[in-house]
């Protein structure tokens, strides 16, 4: 049922509506569902001035007593902004939206929930109405698959450039502006086969190929055993976005088999539009024309570095580093996190330095409640090309803290959970040898999570988690006037 009131500005067009109408700026939208397999659910937002706001109470019974809920998200506006901020206490969903846009989340403290526009042209938005029994939110016919995503990485030399060319054919990585898009292949073409001999030197220094793949492939094997531990059968699929396997090849699979419900686990702590984004979109784009999938309940974990046991395990490692240190209380702990230009978060609204800099105080803050006094520093790696990336860069940071006179050095790979090419190499060799060269005696280096336990375990709970807020999707399109604010 759809209720609309005619004024100009803000259009919602529902796709495949039954009911006709359109939803426009200052209106009402209802909705309710009677679905057999869910209770009878109500609800009714009204949009004014960007803010959604419940105008009357949500009625769904036992529902907040348990866990599920009812949540609607409004997709990817430009670039994948995260449009808006609830708060952390229990909610439905998460606090980005499936696929990198925003959402709105019902909370049990709270009956309103400000949606914050930093950007224009919203693409699409989904409604979603997730329902959970008291003892069991899964039937007997249900069939659990888990999806983690993670970048890829060549094998071989010989795939080092046509991974290069993946990576840089992706919009998300170089955003070329609308007029120019046309070139986004023959500059992923030309940059890969240039880059592609010092790339393929690095490769070969760690082995002749990247380890990510393996790793990924245990992580997920890890996981399938902590959830069967915790009575949760569930076919666990590993998605790359840039090499095999990929995303496309995993989706397949989950056909395949059947899978009911999906929860969509991105293996990067932290969001950006760059890396959870750039894989979420390329979901949304292949779910919204693909049958099954439309219909398959599903949900995404858009990022977990504010997770206890995240937190917990990246402390437990730092720990055990520092002690190998002949003075640990004079070492400074280097976070060294993948950058991103700098206009992602200025321009496009990316959240990955806000949730980087979350992360670091947690990790620091876990730390002094274990008699930790260690000073810190965060700073980025892995810049590419002449624009402005997010700052301190890692190399210059390590020169300067060397001209200070610190002797001791833990680098900690912050927005890593595997080894790959930015640990094993960059890390490990090229800013150790800048670390001795600037006057750091004493080197030390964190290892990745890789398959630590407590990480595992504690993914395994999110996935728990996360499971009852699985739904099924009917996707609408957003029509905003481009420069509204």
């Amino acid at each position: 049922m759809f209720k609309t009131a005619m004024h100009s500005g803000l259009v919602l067009q529902p796709r495949n509506n039954p009911h006709g109408g359109t939803l426009e700026y200052g209106s009402t939208f209802s909705s309710s569902t009677t679905k057999s397999d869910r209770p009878n659910v109500s609800f009714k937002f009204n949009i004014s001035s960007m803010k959604l706001s419940y105008s009357e109470k949500i009625s769904l019974g036992n529902y907040f007593t348990y866990k599920g809920g009812i949540s609607c998200q409004i997709g990817c506006s430009r670039n994948g902004n995260k449009l808006c901020h609830t708060e952390k206490s229990l909610h439905f969903g998460t606090r980005d939206s499936l696929f990198g846009g925003s959402l709105l989340s019902v909370s049990k403290k709270r009956e309103k929930v400000d949606i914050i526009k930093r950007g224009h042209n919203f693409r699409a938005a989904s409604l979603i109405v997730g329902q959970a029994e008291e003892d069991s939110f899964l039937d007997k016919y249900e069939k659990v698959g888990v999806l983690l995503l993670n970048l890829g990485g060549p094998e071989t030399l010989d795939d080092v450039q046509p991974f290069l060319y993946n990576l840089f054919a992706d919009p998300d990585i170089i955003r070329l502006p609308r007029l120019f898009r046309f070139l986004q292949r023959p500059l992923a073409k030309f940059i890969s086969t240039l880059r592609a001999p010092k790339s393929a030197e690095g490769y070969a220094a760690i082995g002749g190929g990247s380890p990510l793949r393996k790793i990924t492939d245990e992580q997920a094997d890890a996981l399938k055993k902590a959830l069967e531990l915790k009575n949760l059968p569930a076919k666990v699929y590993v998605g790359m976005r840039y090499w095999h396997p990929f995303i496309e090849e995993a989706l397949e699979q989950i056909k395949k088999d059947g899978i009911t419900r999906l929860v969509i686990l991105p293996l990067y702590p932290q969001f950006s539009i760059s890396t959870s984004g750039s894989s979420l979109r390329l979901l949304e784009s292949i779910f919204r024309e693909d049958e099954y999938l439309s219909r398959m309940e599903h949900t995404v974990i858009p990022s977990w570095y504010h997770r206890g046991g995240y937190v917990q395990s990246m402390a437990t490692l730092i720990e055990k580093e520092l002690s190998k240190f002949h003075k640990p209380e004079e070492v400074h702990i280097f976070f060294s996190a993948h950058g991103v230009p700098v206009s992602y978060v200025k321009e496009a609204g990316d959240p990955y330095k806000a949730e980087m800099e979350e992360c670091v105080d947690l990790i620091m803050n876990e730390l002094k409640s274990r008699g930790v006094k260690c000073k810190h520093t965060l700073a980025y790696q892995s810049r590419v090309g002449p624009v402005e990336w997010l700052k301190p860069y890692t190399d210059a940071k390590i020169k300067e803290l060397g001209i200070q006179g610190i002797k001791s050095l833990l680098a900690v790979p912050v927005s890593f959970v595997s080894e790959h090419i930015e640990t094993l190499e960059e890390i490990d060799m090229e800013y150790r040898e800048l670390a001795i060269g600037s006057g750091i005696v004493n080197w030390g280096r964190v290892p990745a999570l890789n398959c630590e336990p407590t990480f595992i375990e504690d993914l395994a709970d999110a996935v728990l988690e996360a499971l009852p807020h699985a739904g099924a999707m009917l996707w609408f399109h957003w029509e905003v006037l481009r420069n509204y604010l």
